[in-house]
């Protein structure tokens, strides 16, 4: 249909009316507002399990990719980030002019130094040495940082005060672990729970969160590296840890043993956090592969399946979602199958994250969708949409170098760093309807 051409009068008019939409859209809250968005407290996000109430985010993305709000230097680590409200915050490693490890509080707005703590760390000969793993734990305006080789802190979030601290080897008998410790610091209730790893009666260890004091060890096994889930089974809690030996389930408050299933794996890599989904515990390892357990109630626990031929995960962490699994394997690349069976359904081919020695990729769900967000190990963000049927990608930008660090998400903000830097990514908006 043939338009004529507007006068000057109505092209003002339509752009009068495009900002009054504009504004429209903002105060309904269309328009995302960082500021008023869900932290990112911990590892895995607000509820650990790599879920996001994420704003609109348009599948296509500018060409020249995605605005970069700021970016700063950093030391080693492979730990993820935390944020809460406009704090940010990040543990590294630095070698000169002394070897310590720091943790350091950025303004989340401008990456400004808020406050810094350092302290002195031996790596010695721990393997891929480059800083630490654990992510920091944000809750009720304290900062809990478990270092590679065991120093524990609780920092108060606005100073940066020590209030309380304590070593995993020196204070609690802990055997450090290959890689490190690299399990994050639990919070349950007024506990915050970590993994030693001491062998008569103090793998597991749960200390008073304000003041550091002990309030229950328990079991002998090594130190895992993954971190403990909270699940419900009937109304009764059990807090799960796998560690190189076991998958344990424990009291939370008591510390006391519920159930166990053995797994003794290769290397004592038991990395990726357990998930628990449609009342099924879900290990995902790589020599041994993935195991599925049905806890009970009373006390019991019985294995549904295993599966170490094309389930064999590493360090990245799966996502499931109505009835499926959404695992990085090692060898295929992103897998698709059944948690209830362990059912192969589809691989990607090694799309989402180049295959490598050790391929990585941080998956995170975007909440209300099929859609998720995933950091690989390139540094680069990609959208995709993830369904029993197929792996669909939409779009990827670059956003900082190679990096096995987990990013945080906060409006329409994505924090990620590497050994070197951290950096602020804004994601694109979605453009208000035409009025």
């Amino acid at each position: 249909m043939h338009r004529r051409p507007c006068s000057d009068s109505e092209a003002a008019t339509r752009r009068i009316l495009r900002a009054v939409a504009a504004l429209f859209f903002v105060a309904c809250g269309s328009v995302f507002d960082a500021t008023r968005a869900e932290d990112w407290p911990a590892w895995r996000g607000p509820r650990g399990d790599g879920t996001w109430h994420a704003p609109a985010i348009p599948r296509k993305w500018p060409e020249e990719g995605l605005t970069s709000l700021w970016k700063k230097p950093i030391g080693g680590g492979y730990s993820g980030v935390s944020v809460a409200g406009e704090r940010v915050v990040v543990t590294d490693r630095r070698k000169e002019p002394a070897e310590v490890e720091r943790i350091l509080c950025l303004k989340a707005d401008t990456g400004e130094t808020l406050w810094s703590v350092e302290y002195p760390v031996e790596y010695g000969k721990l393997d891929y040495g480059t800083g630490p793993r654990a992510a920091p734990t944000i809750h009720d305006g304290r900062v809990y940082t478990v270092g590679a080789v065991g120093d524990v802190h609780c920092l108060n979030l606005a100073t940066g005060q020590t209030l309380w601290s304590t070593h995993l080897l020196r204070n609690r008998f802990g055997r450090l672990q290959e890689w490190g410790y690299s399990g994050s610091p639990f919070i349950y209730e007024d506990l915050v729970i970590l993994q030693p790893g001491a062998q008569y009666a103090g793998s597991i260890l749960a200390l008073n969160r304000h003041t550091g004091a002990t309030v229950w060890s328990a079991l002998s096994d090594a130190a895992g590296y993954a971190t403990p889930i909270l699940i419900s089974v009937e109304g009764i809690q059990q807090l799960i840890c796998w560690t190189p030996s076991h998958i344990r389930a424990l009291d939370p408050r008591r510390g006391i043993p519920l159930w166990s299933v053995p797994y003794p794996v290769t290397y004592g890599v038991s990395i990726a956090t357990p998930v628990f989904h449609q009342k099924t515990v879900l290990v995902c390892g790589y020599w041994e592969g993935s195991n599925a357990i049905r806890p009970a109630a009373n006390g019991a626990a019985s294995l549904l399946w295993e599966e170490n031929r094309h389930l064999r995960g590493l360090m990245s962490q799966p996502l499931c979602r109505d009835g499926h699994a959404y695992l990085l394997d090692k060898q295929y690349g992103l897998t698709c199958f059944e948690v209830a069976t362990g059912k192969k359904l589809w691989d990607d081919g090694n799309t989402l994250t180049p295959r490598d020695r050790n391929p990585h990729a941080s998956i995170v769900a975007l909440q209300g969708t099929n859609d998720v967000l995933a950091l690989n190990a390139k540094g680069e963000l990609v959208l995709a949409t993830l369904t029993p049927q197929n792996y669909q990608e939409h779009a990827r930008a670059k956003i900082l170098g190679d990096t096995w660090a987990h990013p945080a998400f906060t409006g329409r903000r994505v924090y990620a760093r590497n050994d070197t830097e951290i950096v602020c990514v804004e994601l694109p908006v979605e453009d208000p309807p035409n009025p």
